[in-house]
Formats: C-alpha cells, sequence, structure tokens
C-alpha cells in the first residue's frame, strides 16, 4: 500500500509524482460465477563462515526435499526504482537488478519481491493502468523476462505485487465505467446518493466520514467507492468479467515464468456495507476461488498476502487451508521494535492491529511465537518481517544504530517462517526523515561514489523537478547521501568488515539455509534472563541445536553460565575474545552443536 497526495493536472511525466493508497475492492455479495550498469560490489572479501559445514545437512536435507519451495525461504523485498540503475537516466530498471543477482545470490536469498513493475500514473506503481504490460521506466517485457531466466540461473525466484482489487482512474475500464458503457458500466462500485450510514476507512472503523471512500464522478454524475484514494476506484470482485479477467491476467504472468504474488490488501476485497469493509466472508471466498485457479495453472505458485492485521485476523486469509499460502507477521516487527527502542515504533498506517506490549510474565517474541500457534494455521504461514515500503525503516527507527540493528537481525532470522528482508536492511539504511514516503524507499547505497552506485547519473530519481510537483522538497537527497556514506552504510565498506551488520545477515542467512533447526519444523524458545537485560533464543530439531544471548541493555551483562560450561557448543557469531564471560551494551553472540 502506498499513502495520499492531492489530485492536480499533470503532464504525463509529473503524473508519476501522484501517491494515492493503493485501494481495493468492493461492496455486494459474491457472485455465483466464484468457483472460477554497476557491477555487483566484490563480496569475497569479507564474509563470516557459519558453525556447521558449507553443505546442508542430512536433516535439512530431508526437510528440503518435502517442504514447499517457499517454506524457511528468505525473500528479498526490492522497489525496482530504486535498487540499481543500468542506463544512467537516475531510474533503477530490471538489467540494474539483474546485474545484482551476484551480491543477492552471495547474500543468500531465495526470492526476489519486485514492488510493482506494472504501468502505472505513479511514481509508486499501485494504481495500474496495465496489466499485460511493465513500467517503461523499467524496462521492456523482454528485459524482464531476461531478469526472471537470470534469476532463475541463481536458484532465485521472482514473485509480483499484484494489486488485484483496485486499479488507476486512468485505466481505460474506468473510463469506460463511468460513460456507463457496457459490460464495464459494473466493473466497479457506483451509487446514485453519497451515504450517511457510517461508511468511512477501511481499516477504521471509529472514522465514519463516507467522503473518504466514496467520491463523486461528475462525468458519470454518481458516487464510486475507492478506499484508498480518489485515484484508485475498487473493482467489483463480484462481477463475473472482472473476475474471469483477474485469473486471465495472473495466468499470463505465471506463464512468464514468475514464481508467485504478493497480494496486496486482502482484507478489502469486498465490501458488504458499513459494517462489512474488510475480512467479510466473501472476501475469504473470492481468495480461494482465485487460489484454486492458481494453483489449477502452476501448481507450485506462492500466494503470500498482505493482511495488516492482528494474527487471527491474518489467520483467516488461509481460508482453511483452501486461499493463500502465506501472510505477514506484522505484529513481529512491532514487537522487535517494543525490545530495542521500548515505545513499539511506529502504529498500523493502513491496517488494525493491537500493537500493545506483552504481559508482564511473556517475553514479547515468546508471545507472537505462542500466538502463531494459537491463530489456527500451520507454523510456516506466517512470515517475519522488520518493515517494508509503507514503514519508517528500522535503520530510521533505531536511530542509526548498528548495534541495534544486528540484533533486530538476529531475532529476525531466528524466528521461523519464510523470512522478509527489506532492500537495505542488511547495511542499516536509514532515511532523512519521515516527511514523505518516498523517503522509505530511497535509492540503495552500494558503494562512496557520488551517487553511492545506484546511478551514474548526476542525479537520482528522488531528485527529480520533472517527476515531481514543484513544490515538493527534494534537498534531503544529497546531505542524507553523504551522511549516510560517511557512517559507511554501502554494501562496500559493510563487506570490508568482517563484524559489519551486512556480514551478520550473510551469516544468519547461511545458517537457516543450513541448519534444519532453524526451519518451522524447529522448536522456538525466547527467553528473558537477567531481568529482562538478556534474551536468549534456542532452535532444535533432532539433536541440533542453536543459540543467540542478545544484550538489549547500555551496561555488559554477564553470559549464562550453562552456555559457557556447555563443550557441545561451538562459538558461532562473536564479537569479542572467545573466551569472554559477558556481553558489550546491544550485543549478541551464537553457538551451535
Amino acid at each position: 500500500m502506498t499513502t495520499t497526495i492531492l489530485r492536480t493536472a499533470l503532464s504525463p511525466v509529473a503524473a508519476k509524482c501522484r501517491r494515492a493508497l493503493p485501494v481495493l475492492a468492493l461492496s455486494a455479495l459474491l457472485s455465483a460465477s466464484l468457483s472460477a550498469c554497476n557491477p555487483a560490489p566484490d563480496s569475497s572479501k569479507a564474509t563470516t563462515e557459519p558453525v556447521s559445514s558449507q553443505s546442508a545437512s542430512p536433516a535439512t536435507a530431508a526437510v528440503s526435499a518435502t517442504k514447499p519451495w517457499w517454506q524457511d525461504a528468505v525473500f528479498y523485498q526490492i522497489w525496482p526504482r530504486s535498487f540499481a540503475d543500468s542506463n544512467g537516466d537516475g531510474t533503477g530498471d530490471f538489467n540494474g537488478i539483474a546485474q545484482k543477482l551476484p551480491y543477492l545470490a552471495d547474500l543468500g536469498v531465495n526470492a526476489l519481491w519486485l514492488t510493482p513493475m506494472f504501468e502505472a500514473p505513479s511514481y509508486h506503481g499501485y494504481d495500474f493502468t496495465e496489466f499485460y504490460q511493465v513500467e517503461t521506466d523499467y524496462g521492456s517485457q523482454q528485459e524482464f523476462k531476461a531478469l526472471i531466466d537470470a534469476a532463475k540461473a541463481k536458484n532465485i525466484r521472482i514473485i509480483l505485487d499484484l494489486v488485484i482489487n483496485h486499479i488507476s482512474d486512468q485505466h481505460d475500464w474506468f473510463k469506460r465505467s463511468a460513460a456507463g458503457e457496457a459490460p464495464y458500466k459494473d466493473y466497479f462500485i457506483w451509487r446514485k446518493d453519497l451515504p450517511t450510514d457510517g461508511w468511512g476507512p477501511a481499516w477504521d472503523a471509529s472514522k465514519t466520514d463516507p467522503k473518504v471512500v466514496w467520491h463523486y464522478h461528475e462525468g458519470r454524475k454518481e458516487y464510486y467507492y475507492a478506499a484508498f484514494g480518489a485515484s484508485q476506484p475498487d473493482l467489483n470482485l463480484t462481477h463475473p468479467d472482472v473476475i474471469a479477467e483477474m485469473k486471465k491476467m495472473a495466468k499470463y504472468w505465471l506463464d512468464l515464468g514468475v514464481a508467485g504474488f504478493r497480494l496486496d490488501a486482502v482484507r478489502y476485497a469486498i465490501e458488504t456495507g458499513p459494517d462489512g469493509q474488510a475480512d467479510t466472508a466473501e472476501t475469504i471466498e473470492y481468495w480461494k476461488d482465485f487460489t484454486q485457479y492458481v494453483k489449477s495453472v502452476q501448481p507450485d505458485a506462492m500466494l503470500v498476502g498482505e493482511a495488516w492485521a492482528d494474527l487471527p485476523v491474518a489467520a483467516k486469509y488461509a481460508g482453511d487451508g483452501k486461499a493463500l499460502d502465506a501472510g505477514f507477521d506484522f505484529e513481529f516487527g512491532y514487537k522487535v521494535l517494543e525490545l530495542l527502542q521500548g515505545n513499539g515504533g511506529v502504529k498500523a498506517e493502513f491496517g488494525t492491529m493491537n500493537t500493545a506490549g506483552a504481559t508482564a510474565t511473556e517475553q514479547p517474541l515468546q508471545a507472537n511465537f505462542n500466538a502463531r500457534k494459537a491463530a489456527g494455521v500451520p507454523m510456516g504461514y506466517f512470515s517475519p518481517f522488520l518493515t517494508n515500503h509503507d514503514q519508517p525503516r528500522i535503520g530510521w527507527q533505531l536511530q542509526g544504530d548498528q548495534a541495534k540493528a544486528k540484533l533486530a537481525a538476529a531475532m529476525l532470522l531466528t524466528s521461523p517462517g519464510s523470512t522478509y528482508l527489506y532492500y537495505g536492511e542488511e547495511i542499516g539504511l536509514s532515511q532523512a526523515s519521515d516527511a514523505e514516503h518516498i523517503q522509505r524507499r530511497a535509492p540503495m547505497l552500494w558503494d562512496q561514489s557520488p551517487q553511492a552506485g545506484f546511478t551514474t547519473a548526476a542525479s537520482s530519481w528522488v531528485q527529480s523537478d520533472q517527476l515531481f510537483p514543484p513544490q515538493r522538497e527534494t534537498s534531503w537527497w544529497t546531505p542524507f547521501l553523504q551522511a549516510q556514506q560517511a557512517a559507511k552504510i554501502t554494501v562496500a565498506d559493510q563487506q570490508q568488515d568482517a563484524k559489519s551488520l551486512w556480514s551478520l545477515y550473510k551469516f544468519l542467512i547461511t545458517q537457516k539455509q543450513q541448519r534444519a533447526e532453524f526451519g518451522v519444523a524447529g522448536s522456538y524458545e525466547a527467553k528473558a534472563l537477567n531481568d529482562g537485560k538478556l534474551l536468549q533464543i534456542s532452535r532444535e530439531l533432532a539433536g541440533k541445536k542453536s543459540v543467540f544471548v542478545l544484550n538489549l541493555s547500555a551496561e555488559p551483562q554477564a553470559l549464562p553460565a550453562e552456555l559457557l560450561q556447555d563443550a557441545s557448543l561451538q562459538n558461532g557469531w562473536n564479537e569479542a575474545e572467545a573466551s569472554a564471560k559477558q556481553l558489550a551494551a546491544w550485543q549478541l553472540r551464537s553457538w551451535s552443536n
């Protein structure tokens, strides 16, 4: 999802600045038809080898032979506009991603999640105007296909960000619907009068201003439903033609070689009234039907849903095993921030979350794990992550503290499930402020060159006067970039340091891939020690064990004597002397047998 900006008359180029929220879907009952440039940085200089051997253990191999490919995988989320520019125009592109595949393979990721890469009028792309054409800013259809093939050659799959429940008001369908043209007339949700019975933001039942979601169209002289902003009208996902078109579109991209989809804002597919704007029974049925079709096309295609809600609500989208394969664990990131900065970080912006702290007797990460078990879905359903493109970067929320960022990394990669990593988190990428969402999505920092290796152009897309309206501030980028480079928040700098945040991420990803206890089949225990100043995370399976101890305080803390005395455990990650009996402030250490 994204954020909203005032709608103004813009040139075709400047129209890319429109940042309306991705909307999703509609009301009425579900119809009976529901059946149907820059080389990769040299990563050889500094790698932290895991304690285990370089090949997977027999236990890991046995589990891998039976589990879905996405279970326990590490996904890397890429904002294509910001990752790597191959042609020097200041905008990231498909060829830039392809050039960085050696870097991604070396880091150890298994799959890429590309945020929207279909043609759209906005910079963010969550408002498609075309379902079968890639964003021309990113390259051609042939270049995208070449990226898929190049990624497959390195055993990296690609999933696409699919926005099914809304499209752009510039889409031909909406224009025809607004004109009352059949069959498009009912492809969207229209009504003659503005309702007065409580409609409001789909994710906030306490607010009841219908003008937030119902928008007047001068041409048709009616109101249309658009939950996330007027420029993104909700599709009528009860209309047989719309249902069929969404399936046709999904098949096209699956046939092209993508491995699945991240489904945007799944909670809002079908609204049934002011008290049924989210999580309706009809919505769940829609996703069951869509999943059944996708699996008929490609049985191993993976569907992960963005249900920004507490775990019991998010679990509904498994559909009793008949709907989505996975869902994001939004709660997890809040729990990590609760431990590292004490206030739980920023709250949900496009969801309904209870982000209150754990009870006095329950460690927050253990509480999160227990909530996953109690949600009534397999443990592998929930996917932990720290932040994504809709949230302030964790580097910014932790005020650039690399030591705390390492603790967050350890909490993330030791948590069961498919792990999601937002580009730049592996180096602690921050943001200049949180004045606008663009700063959460700024270019990747590769090295110490003028534009940090992102582009050879004199300026990057975030500085574009053509791309954005004149009143938008762009001067923040240069001082921010210089400050990040001075702090060595670049890939090249951190690859030279065997104890950097990047090196820790590589170590953790390698452990997750090579040691079976890190999978969903392994036991998980997170317990507080030393009055909560230490956190011990243990993973164990079939006699294999890994233990991490994290100092969550600003003072040195004594390590548990039983760990130091256990001769079966070998040192893994350790930034101090191997014989040290305490952890420095905000430091971590690991052992494995």
